[in-house]
């Protein structure tokens, strides 16, 4: 009889643990684009420590910020979102803040953002000379704070970028720059310990705003082969 009951509390336990979850899954996706005001033209990001997407769904006492990555090309999504209304904003980017957004996000939702970066990297020219890369290119801030680094960055994945390279040239500036001054970076390619006869490489120029937590603005990455 002792037994009998351990069994029957055991089936009880089961069956009210799979009664628990009955609620739908997410049925609801979001995309878009970050975009520059000026042009239009896709605002370039890190992948990794870069630009977020910040949003907070609605109907919480106490809700959580949940974040999406965006991608290098400045675009993001997320297809695994509940259909509700959130509030939505990019933060901590290379652009001038933002205001946040309330959106109602249903199946498909695409939301597109239009900013100012803080930097447009401008007539980038990246090409093998020799045993070198070398990159040239122009700077326009859209903010009178100073530029506080340029650098050339490669690596053999097209997500290069500063926080993710295998190789560098990099060049402190600390000042306001000219928008009619030309920039000239140099990589030195004979290290053969990283950079190998027959691989492709990925070169990627940008430039820093001091401006607290900013992140790179880039220019697209140049694929290379050696």
């Amino acid at each position: 009889m002792q037994k009998l009951i351990l069994i029957l509390i055991a089936g009880t336990i089961v069956l009210s643990s799979c009664e628990k979850d009955n609620y739908d899954g997410p049925t609801a996706g979001l995309s878009g684009r970050i975009l520059d005001a000026e042009n239009g033209e896709l605002v370039q990001q890190d992948i990794i420590r870069g630009t977020q997407i910040e949003y907070i769904e609605h109907g919480f006492a106490n809700p959580e910020l949940q974040y999406l990555v965006i991608k290098n090309d400045g675009t993001y999504e997320n297809s695994l979102l509940f259909a509700n209304t959130y509030t939505i904003r990019p933060v901590r980017g290379n652009f001038v803040d933002v205001a946040p957004q309330d959106i109602n996000i249903g199946n498909g939702t695409v939301l597109d953002f239009t900013v100012t970066p803080y930097i447009r990297v401008k007539n980038v020219t990246i090409e093998r000379q020799g045993s070198k890369v070398v990159a040239r290119f122009k700077l326009q801030q859209t903010v009178i704070n100073n530029v506080k680094r340029i650098g050339l960055y490669a690596h053999q994945d097209s997500r290069v970028g500063e926080p993710m390279r295998q190789a560098d040239a990099q060049q402190d500036i600390n000042a306001v720059t000219d928008p009619d001054h030309e920039y000239t970076l140099e990589l030195d390619i004979s290290n053969a310990n990283i950079f190998k006869a027959g691989m492709n490489f990925y070169f990627r120029v940008g430039a820093l705003i001091d401006v607290g937590e900013a992140k790179f603005n880039y220019a697209p990455a140049v694929k290379i082969s050696l």
